[in-house]
């Protein structure tokens, strides 16, 4: 993978440092559709309540066994819910990209780990279009392309818009066929 320098403005200052690494990152990447940060946020807010409800048990026994001070867990819990819910869900999504070629899907993402996926078509098995209730709601779908071989053999790529998905469905069952002929 190439990288190429590019200037880029953000809004965020905490943003600011990784902006021209993230970009030279996406550079002519196809981004996920913009309700999927929205999707993104509320799963980060479904952990986040698990946390504190986790932290919250915590605070109590240690409370209760040990007569700890209060505050020993759940501030460091909140705080970690706090950035979980605030900074990370633009960070996850900007992280995402994807390329539809004329041969192959290209499915870039990674926060902290960094995967660049290629799937060339002749390669792909078959293909679905996966929505769940959330999803739904947002109307979005999950691309999800089954390939030969065993490793790395299913590749997903959430955050399209369901006609998106759908299209890149039938766009990729039509190189198949032509493949096939």
């Amino acid at each position: 993978m190439t990288e190429h320098a590019s200037s880029s403005s953000s809004s965020d200052p905490l943003e600011a440092p990784e902006a021209a690494a993230i970009s030279s990152y996406n550079q002519g990447l196809t981004p996920l559709h913009p309700p999927q940060k929205s999707l993104i946020r509320i799963r980060m807010i479904i952990r986040s309540l698990v946390l504190l409800a986790l932290a919250l048990v915590a605070e109590i026994a240690l409370w209760v066994q040990l007569g700890a001070s209060p505050g020993l867990v759940l501030i460091p819990a909140s705080l970690l819910a706090f950035l979980q819910i605030l900074v990370l869900p633009h960070r996850i999504y900007r992280r995402w990209g994807y390329d539809m070629g004329d041969e192959q899907l290209r499915v870039l993402r990674g926060f902290l780990w960094r995967t660049d996926t290629i799937v060339p078509f002749n390669r792909i098995q078959h293909i679905d279009v996966a929505q769940g209730p959330l999803q739904r709601l947002f109307g979005l779908s999950t691309l999800i392309v089954h390939t030969a071989g065993t490793h790395n053999s299913i590749v997903t790529l959430p955050g399209l818009a369901t006609v998106d998905a759908e299209a890149m469905r039938e766009t990729i069952k039509s190189h198949i066929r032509q493949d096939m002929i």
